[in-house]
């Protein structure tokens, strides 16, 4: 160990580290207590296998396995020697010094079926980002389907995109009797019904929560269960969308069942309390349909009897746009973190445009239908109007074309020859990384408001 300097240490205190103890700089005191029973088994295995490792690593290359195998056999001989301990003879490696990767089946014609391995060992605990050169979270996740007994998925949001590139790999998992189970959510309405399809078609168990108030489960995770005792887990920041799984900016842990065994049993323990919660139903794609269609002019709302009201930090933000707006910045790009009410403060933004403005034709562009639907569900709980607003949309168009709610697609695809520059008033634009594509740029750079 380096210099100790102030900090939190969790270390068995060896000789080494009781003569650095000592010699402590003026001011520092160390903080000690006894090595609790209950802690005991896991301090010690820590300690040694670092010692082992260390020990291992410094001999010639070559004579590693040699040495490290002899070393092992003699450790737990000694172990053997202590009392109430049981016999661990067993346990000492073959004299071969092999290493079991796999146990597989023949195929019909004979030849081995064998399990690919993925490109992380199990043994391996990892954070993966998707960065080039990287391995993708989707790719090997769908590497580890074909090992797994079982599998447990909690995610937010799916989508048929994110799904698609694992339909084969699962589709032989259920067939070989294996268990897929699956919880997911209808919150923002990202969630699409024909990827549940697909799943349901394939035989996994879907259960939906259709709490879009207090519910709101945000997690994604795979538990992917081995008999070996060698399970895996997923669970970062990557929904079941193809941009999540493959070229996104995710964060997502690869958590190893043998390095970290109470992650994975937490996790298990976890999933099956929400499956076992009654805030989750037995998937019907009749009803799923039933419950998340918009009718065509837009979501039905029941308005709340009380005002949508900013929280003091989307306040300070409204402020802020405010007095941009007062020293001439008429475009302004609101950043807030997921899930803190961008959409709220839109609203409100609008909803005091109107008070100023002679006139407050609005255009809102957004990428996805989901997305339009929600928002306009939004600005009328704000407005206090339910019929405000019109869906330009999957087919939809406006008829009076006063307050729209567009997807980039449809206002593309309609060309802007026919639309007045300074039609419309107020224009916002969600999800703003997206401007950079053509589509967006060439709308922005007609529309004058």
């Amino acid at each position: 160990m380096g210099s100790l300097k102030r900090g939190l240490y969790e270390v068995l205190v060896t000789e080494a580290l009781e003569r650095q103890l000592g010699g402590l700089d003026a001011g520092l005191e160390p903080i000690r207590s006894a090595l609790r029973a209950p802690e005991a088994a896991d301090r010690i295995a820590l300690h040694l296998a670092r010692v082992i490792e260390r020990a291992v690593n410094s001999v010639p290359e070559d004579e590693r396995a040699v040495i490290g195998l002899d070393l092992t056999r003699r450790l737990i001989d000694l172990i053997r020697q202590l009392p109430k301990t049981g016999d661990f003879g067993t346990e000492r490696p073959a004299q071969a010094g092999d290493v079991l990767q796999s146990i597989v089946s023949r195929l019909p014609d004979g030849e081995l079926d064998v399990v690919v391995a993925p490109m992380i060992p199990l043994l391996d605990t990892t954070l993966l980002t998707n960065a080039p050169g990287e391995p993708r979270v989707g790719n090997q996740i769908l590497a580890e389907i074909r090992s797994a007994d079982g599998i447990d998925v909690v995610m937010a949001f799916i989508r048929y995109s994110g799904i698609a590139p694992l339909l084969e790999g699962l589709r032989r998992h259920l067939a070989d009797g294996r268990r897929l189970r699956v919880l997911t959510t209808t919150y923002t309405g990202s969630t699409e019904g024909r990827a549940l399809d697909a799943l349901d078609e394939l035989g996994a168990e879907i259960r939906v929560s259709y709490d879009t108030s207090s519910t709101r489960l945000h997690a994604k995770a795979w538990l992917l269960h081995r008999n070996s005792e060698f399970s895996t887990a997923y669970i970062g920041s990557s929904n079941l969308t193809h941009s999540a799984q493959i070229s996104g900016l995710e964060w997502n842990v690869r958590v190893s069942g043998a390095r970290n065994p109470g992650v994975i049993a937490k996790v298990a323990a976890v999933f099956e309390s929400y499956w076992n919660s009654t805030d989750f139903e037995a998937y019907d794609g009749d009803a799923f349909r039933a419950r998340t269609e918009a009718e065509r002019g837009g979501p039905r709302i029941i308005l709340s009897p009380t005002d949508l009201r900013p929280e003091p930090f989307q306040e300070r933000l409204l402020e802020q746009i405010a007095l941009a707006r007062l020293q001439g910045h008429h475009r302004n790009l609101l950043v807030s973190a997921t899930g803190t009410g961008k959409t709220v403060i839109a609203a409100i933004d609008y909803l005091r445009l109107r008070e100023s403005l002679p006139r407050a034709r609005l255009l809102f562009v957004a990428h996805r239908e989901e997305l339009l639907t929600q928002t306009l569900a939004t600005f009328r709980q704000a407005l206090r109007d339910p019929a405000f607003g019109e869906l330009w949309v999957g087919g939809r168009s406006p008829v009076a074309f006063d307050h729209v709610f567009a997807s980039i697609q449809s206002l593309s695809a309609a060309g802007l020859e026919n639309l007045d520059a300074r039609h419309f008033d107020v224009v916002i634009v969600d999800e703003f990384h997206h401007a950079a594509a053509r589509s967006y740029r060439t709308l922005l750079e007609h529309l004058k408001p």
